[in-house]
């Protein structure tokens, strides 16, 4: 037997572990147990230093850290760099009915001391001390778990080596929210996709899918050409159809040839030859590219737990942007009310689907809903992410604050019964808030009162602050009692950041600038 078996068959065997965890973290709040949350974005590296400010999304997960809330909870939270003490405190301020210190006592911030551009959970394996010291730590093995922001072949190494189960997808079945393992998945799920094709190996594969692509819908001008594991879209290119077109084969794949240097990217830095040897490593897909009068990009979360529920979380309008107009900026919550139900019959056909393969843990599903003038809404099924994701932590935070739940409509109403809305970005970005310290930073939020309310259970919640000194790059997590409030407190707190830092408007970044064109989908 090798190594490689030993380590898949020893996951098995604590995964087999984790429903009577689960079962009892959540009947029995009190209980001690303990969470490690290791924050690694365990993807191909090349493609993810393309986002900008990506070694602060480690910081993303720290609104888990509202699981303190819970009295027998202890909390490790491994980082690469160290997390600013006065980041830390922020969100414990958050934890109202707990003491701050009562909290701080039960959480451990562990920091592996390497800045390198590697996964953070790659880093952890190469230090033999570092987990001897999250052993130790976690005590009894049998009330402890492991969250993670995504699953792969590295975590499930940590998980054996500490011997504790991951709250996640088992990396064996990742290939299912690939683009092309999406679209397979969509299929089996028998709900509607772009025509396209998968499994494609590399550039004249993708050429001869384009030309065939045309010839089946000779109206079509465009199509969209991704690589199997791209991130946050950035592993997208759009693609316009050179027109015409001639008639016979050769001349056809050599006109798309050409076109391809036209294609517009998603990642700036990326050039045909860059993307195409990254499609050559990874496989991806074509698919048309839909038009219509009308087109959003919703999207759903969903949750399979280790007792094998299915739920739907939540709903989202997504806000895209790019050259290639497919890279994720922000989102509102929840989705328009005219395509919820739409979707959400969708996603929960697709999460069946997953839940009989035995996927485990959040994900979300990407939807184009589209229309002519007057016509009724269609959808079409675009990628599934196997992991956390953008919309994870708006809806995380929300849920631990006000305490309420999702009604049948798909809207959510807190603990007093209040409907609320969100607006979320990871990317309120602008060059004038490069050098704000977070405290800083905290103290214009004191200053102008832009921070959360538990009395009247709005305000504004920031993530991502320690990469606001070096990218001048923040998270911001807007939240109201109506579409138009949470739009109006984002607008408030730009406003106030770029008083505070002189900024210049002309250079702000793209969320800025299209925010206003961003449709109010709620209203």
């Amino acid at each position: 037997m090798t190594p490689a078996t030993d380590e898949i068959e020893a996951f098995a065997r604590l995964q087999a572990r984790l429903p009577a965890i689960w079962s009892e973290v959540h009947e029995q709040p009190r209980q001690p147990h303990s969470c490690l949350i290791v924050p690694s974005l365990s993807f191909d590296q090349e493609e993810l230093q393309k986002v900008k400010g990506v070694p602060f999304y480690e910081e993303r997960l720290m609104f888990m850290l509202m699981r303190l809330r819970r009295p027998g909870v202890r909390i490790m939270y491994v980082t690469s760099q160290p997390v600013e003490e006065d980041i830390v405190d922020y969100y414990l301020q958050l934890l109202v009915g707990i003491p701050p210190l009562h909290a701080k006592r039960r959480l451990t911030m562990l920091c592996v001391q390497d800045a390198s551009p590697r996964a953070l959970t790659e880093k952890i394996l190469e230090r033999p001390r570092v987990i001897e010291r999250i052993r130790q730590w976690i005590g009894d093995r049998d009330r402890a778990y492991m969250s993670c922001f995504t699953t792969s072949p590295l975590e499930r190494t940590l998980a054996v080596q500490l011997g504790i189960p991951l709250n996640g997808a088992d990396p064996a079945l990742l290939h299912l929210g690939s683009k092309s393992g999406s679209r397979e998945t969509f299929r089996e799920a028998g709900i509607e996709l772009p025509d396209g094709f998968e499994h494609l190996p590399d550039e004249a594969a993708a050429v001869a899918a384009l030309d065939r692509l045309k010839r089946d819908k000779p109206q079509l001008r465009r199509a969209v050409v991704k690589i199997n594991d791209g991130f946050s879209g950035e592993g997208n290119a759009l693609f316009t159809y050179p027109s015409p077109m001639p008639g016979d084969e050769p001349a056809r794949h050599a006109a798309i040839r050409g076109a391809l240097d036209r294609m517009k990217f998603s990642a700036p830095d990326h050039s045909r030859s860059e993307f195409f040897a990254k499609y050559a490593q990874m496989g991806g897909i074509v698919e048309e590219f839909l038009e219509a009068d009308e087109v959003h990009s919703p999207s759903v979360q969903l949750r399979i737990t280790p007792t094998g529920q299915l739920q739907i979380i939540s709903t989202h309008d997504q806000a895209l942007g790019g050259d290639s107009g497919q890279v994720y900026l922000g989102c509102r919550f929840p989705a328009n009310a005219d395509y919820r139900s739409l979707i959400t019959e969708r996603a929960h056909y697709v999460g069946e689907v997953l839940r009989a393969r035995g996927v485990l843990g959040r994900f979300a599903i990407d939807f184009l809903v589209y229309r002519r003038t007057g016509a009724d809404w269609r959808c079409a099924a675009i990628e599934i992410n196997l992991r956390m994701g953008g919309t994870t932590f708006p809806f995380t935070a929300l849920d631990f604050l006000t305490g309420g739940a999702i009604g049948g409509a798909g809207d959510y109403r807190s603990r007093t019964g209040v409907r609320k809305y969100y607006f979320a970005t990871d990317a309120l970005v602008s060059p004038s808030y490069r050098g704000l310290l977070p405290q800083d930073f905290l103290e214009i939020v004191i200053g102008h009162g832009l921070h959360w309310s538990p009395q009247t259970e709005t305000g504004v919640l920031f993530h991502m602050i320690g990469a606001l000194s070096q990218f001048g790059k923040l998270g911001v997590i807007c939240i109201a009692d109506s579409a138009q409030e949470a739009d109006d407190l984002y607008q408030r707190t730009r406003d106030v950041l770029d008083m505070e830092t002189h900024a210049d408007r002309a250079g702000r970044g793209e969320l800025h600038s299209m925010f206003d064109d961003f449709p109010h989908l709620m209203d």
